[in-house]
């Protein structure tokens, strides 16, 4: 590989990086054959996979993997235990290379199921398959300890390693021991379990470790109904205690589900320009999934959503051999599939899964729009202000946003900012300060008006483009006084809304319209943060002007209003005489031998005037 095309293979890695959500999930890394080579889990997508391509990364074996790397997919879930799960599944269906640890089965442990006669169930990193039966290996050790937990709760199988046979329990060669006392084991050794009851428990937690859960679960409820109906209540509560165990157990994931087999998951979702859609394909086999990808299809002649899943759909089912005879998609289709049947969940946990089909779709979307703004900054500033004209139901797109903000004590060193976004983006060199001039005491609405009146009637003389949109850092009351002013005194048209605050003083909601009307707006959107960001920019910025002239009102001196004495020079005499008064009680002459003839007569005469 030349230079140039390592280059140009980790610039496309890395295009890929920066636009990773900050969720969980797995990733996985291809070759330059599209061969997987490593699957791994995260808890934020972004910040895992951007670790492999920093350049502090020393280890020898990460290197080598960055290098073989020429592409990386990934598949977004709700929690990290969902990220294990799925990672666990992804390794076994593909064995990658460079999960070798897992593929080989040495370091990672796993868990045996021993073929003695009272078999044993424990973690060990030692294959040897004339012992037992191994499950495994788990990448995760606290998912392995889940498991042996539960287990070990419902079942209690032995945990000692004495060699216990048949002839022995029936000679009464064994006493029962601790674990037998503190009720973690049945005591099959002295008879107390029967041999029976043991294997069954056993066969049951084999179920599990297979991953049929739901299976043993059903079987344990039709047992327990069964005690129930024979008035053997205390073996159906018993068993009903292993039932509800068993169920919180299956309650803590959310990716896999026994009760699913082998499906397959199609969702659609359309871009803003409804030209493209992003078809994602999930695919469950034993409860678990397999697949997840995600297709750019473009609509040629205007196809329907239903159109588009009818093409698609057997041509992905067809890409990946999928036999699958139950297909869910997110609606219902009015043609047939000649090999399976349509299913449209409405809950339970197929609707679960339908939903993480359209959250990767989703997902997908918003990775491809980042990506192309990124490459035209100018695309996402044209879509913000395109969303905010279609909320407010603006004549134009609001190009240049204007907002003010008032600051002052107690109405003492009144001052306001302006600020001027263009394009979503501040354009400082319009910001604009004031001070202000007619208003007295603190009087916020009146030092609004007085800034506004101001400010456009002189871009009116000026011929000063006006604002497409004004921003009032307040409800209802801050947008009446400015529209008094804006439409009432000077007879512009231009939108006004407002930035309202809830109890505790955090921007929660957009007002617009007179009477204003809440707009509806995710306060987690985009748009919602250019918004904040334009009202707390105008803080900023009247506060920091207000900051200034009341720093300078504080220290500003008597020396400061004799004219003709500068800043050196009254530098000069405070250092000198330490302070005022000590100036005002100088004679002429030792004025004269520090500052000069001049400069000292002015001072002379200013603190001891003629006609005194």
């Amino acid at each position: 590989m030349t230079k140039e095309e390592n280059e140009k293979r980790l610039a496309h890695l890395k295009s890929i990086v920066q636009r990773l959500p900050d969720k969980p999930g797995s990733y996985q890394f291809y070759d330059q054959e599209k061969t997987i080579i490593y699957v791994g889990k995260a808890k934020s997508l972004k910040n895992r996979v951007s670790s492999y391509f920093h350049k502090e990364v020393d280890r020898f074996k990460t290197k080598v993997l960055v290098s073989k790397v020429w592409d990386i997919s990934y598949t977004v879930v709700n929690t990290e235990e969902d990220a294990l799960l799925l990672e666990n599944s992804l390794i076994k269906k593909y064995n990658p290379r460079y999960n070798v640890l897992l593929k080989d089965g040495k370091t990672y442990p796993s868990i045996c199921v021993t073929k003695e006669f009272l078999p044993r169930i424990f973690k060990t990193r030692t294959i040897n398959k004339k012992f037992g039966t191994y499950f495994g290996p788990y990448s995760q050790i606290s998912a392995m300890y889940g498991i042996l937990d539960i287990i070990h709760k419902v079942y209690k199988p032995r945990t000692c390693r004495f060699p216990i046979t048949k002839e022995g329990i029936e000679l009464g060669k064994y006493k029962p021991c601790l674990e037998y006392h503190i009720h973690n084991c049945k005591a099959p050794c002295i008879g107390k379990q029967s041999y029976e009851e043991y294997q069954q428990a056993i066969a049951q937690a084999r179920e599990i470790l297979k991953g049929n859960t739901r299976e043993v679960q059903k079987m344990l409820f039709e047992e327990m109904q069964k005690m129930a109906s024979e008035l053997r209540f205390e073996e159906a509560e018993e068993l009903k205690q292993q039932y509800l165990l068993l169920e919180n157990f299956c309650s803590k994931s959310e990716v896999v589900s026994q009760t699913i087999q082998d499906v397959d998951v199609f969702t659609i979702t359309d871009d803003d320009s409804n030209k493209n859609a992003f078809i994602n394909y999930i695919h469950v086999k034993n409860g678990t999934i397999n697949q997840s990808f995600t297709y750019e299809y473009k609509r040629k002649l205007d196809e329907s959503d239903e159109e588009l899943l009818l093409t698609a759909i057997p041509e992905i089912r067809e890409r990946f051999h999928s036999t699958a005879k139950e297909v869910i998609v997110p609606f219902e289709m009015s043609w047939k599939l000649p090999d399976a049947e349509w299913f449209t969940p409405q809950r339970g946990d197929k609707k679960h899964l339908l939903d993480l089909s359209e959250m990767n779709g989703k997902q997908y979307k918003f990775d491809r729009l980042k990506q192309a703004e990124k490459l035209n900054p100018e695309q996402k500033q044209t879509r913000l202000m395109k969303e905010l004209q279609e909320k407010l139901h603006l004549p134009k797109l609001p190009y240049q946003i204007e907002c003010f903000d008032n600051s002052n004590i107690s109405g003492t060193d009144a001052v306001a900012g302006c600020v001027v976004f263009k394009g979503m983006k501040p354009s400082k060199k319009d910001y604009r300060k004031y001070n202000i001039k007619t208003v007295v005491g603190p009087d916020d609405y009146a030092s609004m008006q007085e800034v506004v009146r101001r400010r456009y009637s002189r871009m009116i003389e000026e011929g000063t483009p006006l604002p497409d949109l004004i921003v009032t850092d307040g409800g209802q009351g801050q947008m009446s006084v400015v529209r008094e002013v804006v439409e009432g005194e000077l007879g512009l048209q231009i939108p006004i809304a407002g930035l309202a605050k809830d109890n505790r003083h955090r921007t929660n909601e957009l007002l617009f319209g007179n009477p204003p009307v809440t707009i509806g707006i995710d306060t987690n959107s985009e748009l919602f943060h250019v918004l904040t960001r334009l009202q707390d920019e105008v803080h900023r910025y009247a506060i920091t002007f207000h900051r200034d002239k009341r720093s300078k009102h504080a220290l500003h001196s008597e020396l400061d209003d004799i004219q003709g004495i500068g800043p050196k020079t009254r530098d000069l005499l405070m250092k000198h005489f330490k302070s005022v008064k000590k100036i005002k009680l100088a004679d002429n002459q030792e004025l004269t031998e520090l500052v000069g003839n001049k400069k000292a007569q002015i001072i002379y005469d200013y603190f001891h005037p003629k006609n005194a």
